[in-house]
């Protein structure tokens, strides 16, 4: 947000900016779901849903698991929830109590801990590397042990990279073994560029799943998310839900039954996040940086750039010196962070290839 903040000062002033910091589609709304808001204005009510969301959105939802995954959800699992972060909160709070131990690897999204500290969950930190992808594994979950909860992310934030098939079904004996409530963190599905996503539901039946129409969707302010809740869950995440927001934002809801019928122009997306992450992970070791993260999905590279010197630094400095706006490491990763810098390619292929132009004029070290 910093970063942000500072680009949008930089911006005002009348100076150039290239956003690689900004971890959102620059693209709005597909045309069939903005239409379908129109006509939503023109002719519904938009009064209250109830707190598990309007039912034809969550048998769309179901649906879709069918045709992606090839798994069947009830749809009196899915919960409507206004964003991933509105899934999150309901999801801690009714998974875990207070003085819960809940591992949550590093890099990994802030938010995370953030909130679980907020809850009064103990949030065991788990430093990842790059030999395993940074991701976790029952190796170096195994020391940590008893614990309640393990958050996962895949793709990842910030690292883009993905837990495989093979992993994700060790990972979820390991957690059915050890009575560990796994969280699988999928915003980022639908933006890969090898192996497609696959849902933990289909190794971790009783796994807690986070979705939303942020990213893939190209719906980041329509403030929509959702669960897919074990049985167990249910009833307790619809109470939090209708005490905490009563309910979704109708409007949002109603236009995103139409995202389903989108899909050619959202893959139109996604193509070009791919040419903006070749030119990234072509042009960033031409620069002189050359180890980064495997970017198999979301819309990131992480790169390390400690032989540059302090990334919070390096951020400011290349903000002011450059107009090219990237991420601390320190926002996911508060030990480490400081020798790595994540660039967004959700933007526009043109600033791409231009902070890559920049950046290759930097003096090598």
């Amino acid at each position: 947000m910093e970063v942000m903040r500072a680009a949008e000062e930089r911006a005002t002033s009348g100076a150039d900016v290239l956003h690689l910091e900004v971890g959102q589609p620059s693209t709005p709304a597909p045309a069939g779901v903005i239409a379908a808001a129109h006509e939503a204005l023109d002719s519904h009510v938009l009064g209250y849903t109830t707190a598990k969301g309007l039912p034809e959105l969550r048998d769309r939802i179901a649906a879709h698991y069918g045709d992606w995954y090839g798994i069947a959800v009830n749809p009196e699992q899915i919960l409507i929830t206004t964003g991933a972060s509105g899934a999150f909160v309901l999801a801690f709070l009714a998974a875990f109590d207070e003085g819960d131990r809940v591992v949550v690897p590093s890099p990994g999204y802030p938010c995370y801990r953030n909130m679980l500290g907020a809850f009064g969950v103990n949030v065991l930190d788990l430093p990842t590397t790059m030999a395993t992808r940074f991701q976790p594994t029952p190796a170096v979950l195994e020391p940590l042990l008893p614990f309640d909860g393990l958050v996962v992310a895949s793709p990842s934030n910030p690292a883009g990279t993905m837990i495989r098939q093979a992993e994700l079904a060790e990972l979820a004996a390991f957690c059915e073994a050890n009575d560990v409530r796994l969280i699988s963190d999928e915003i980022y599905h639908g933006i890969t560029f090898g192996e497609r996503a696959m849902t933990a539901l289909a190794t971790a039946p009783t796994s807690v799943i986070v979705q939303s129409f942020s990213k893939y969707f190209s719906m980041t302010g329509w403030r929509l998310g959702w669960i897919v809740a074990p049985d167990d869950l249910i009833d307790p995440i619809e109470r939090l839900g209708q005490n905490l927001a009563i309910a979704a934002p109708t409007l949002a809801q109603v236009a995103a039954c139409a995202a389903f019928d989108c899909h050619e122009e959202l893959q139109a997306n996604v193509a070009r996040y791919r040419t903006n992450r070749q030119l990234l992970l072509d042009g960033l070791p031409e620069a002189g940086i050359t180890s980064l993260a495997p970017a198999d999905g979301a819309f990131y590279v992480y790169a390390d750039v400690g032989h540059l010197g302090d990334s919070q630094q390096l951020s400011a400095q290349w903000l002011d010196d450059l107009g090219i706006a990237a991420t601390s490491g320190v926002d996911f990763d508060p030990t480490r962070g400081h020798n790595f810098l994540r660039f967004s390619y959700a933007g526009n292929t043109a600033e791409i290839a231009a902070a890559v132009d920049k950046l290759k004029g930097l003096p090598q070290r």
